[in-house]
């Protein structure tokens, strides 16, 4: 992001971008508590006016994305009356933008049984690149297209996530030990041959990852409030 601060504490409208995101979420009627994994070396966070709040709960965060859900699991099975009961709904601090229409959708999957993620169907042909042997200059690309890729059944993986609690910890623990390559919760269960449902969501529920992904983010914010007005 070119940025002092990780992106989640970039500003955005008034407050900073992991500001909407937990306000996106506790504001919707099926949730009512948080569980935030944190950095131990975070500095912002615990001076934001959000970090009191009733609803949510702060654990240490891990290297990577699996061992921060991980500890957050780890923290609720420590804390729930019936873990094999619990459903975990896992979202990503640079997700502002998504919608509570999508989360109601997400969260049918209980009656199933199975997890599954929001997703937005690819648009875009796509292209699978290869290195070029040709020696990299500043005027030539060093990499070129190897063929295209059928886009059919493509998705883009979005979050908010929703598995099991229980399948989800068991899946991740066993992933980490092998050191198995976890790139979100849906990838964790399928390695342990999991089903893994796929809710359409929409597209604006972008991950803010490039400085010109904050001024999209802006956009939908903007464009959900004056529709809701």
């Amino acid at each position: 992001m070119k940025a002092a601060s990780p992106k989640q504490y970039l500003p955005l409208l008034g407050k900073t971008l992991i500001e909407w995101t937990l306000e996106a979420l506790i504001s919707h009627p099926q949730i009512h508590h948080i569980i935030l994994p944190i950095s131990p070396q975070d500095e912002y966070f615990a001076d934001l006016p959000i970090a009191s709040a009733p609803w949510l709960t702060t654990v240490p965060g891990g290297k990577e994305r699996a061992d921060s859900v991980l500890s957050g699991l780890s923290w609720l099975k420590s804390h729930s009356a019936d873990f094999k009961k619990e459903w975990a709904l896992v979202h990503d601090a640079a997700r502002p933008c998504v919608n509570p229409t999508d989360i109601s959708a997400l969260l049918q999957l209980t009656q199933t049984g199975h997890g599954g993620i929001l997703a937005s169907p690819v648009r875009d042909t796509m292209k699978r690149g290869v290195e070029s042997s040709t020696t990299k200059t500043a005027s030539m690309p060093s990499l070129h297209v190897d063929h295209t890729v059928d886009r059919t059944n493509l998705w883009h993986a979005l979050t908010p996530q929703f598995f099991p609690a229980e399948a989800l910890y068991n899946a991740l623990a066993q992933g980490l030990s092998q050191s198995l390559n976890i790139t979100d919760e849906a990838s964790a269960i399928e390695l342990q041959q999991g089903k893994v449902h796929i809710v359409e969501g929409c597209a604006s529920n972008i991950k803010v990852t490039h400085p010109h992904d904050l001024q999209l983010a802006e956009f939908y914010l903007k464009s959900r409030g004056e529709n809701a007005s």
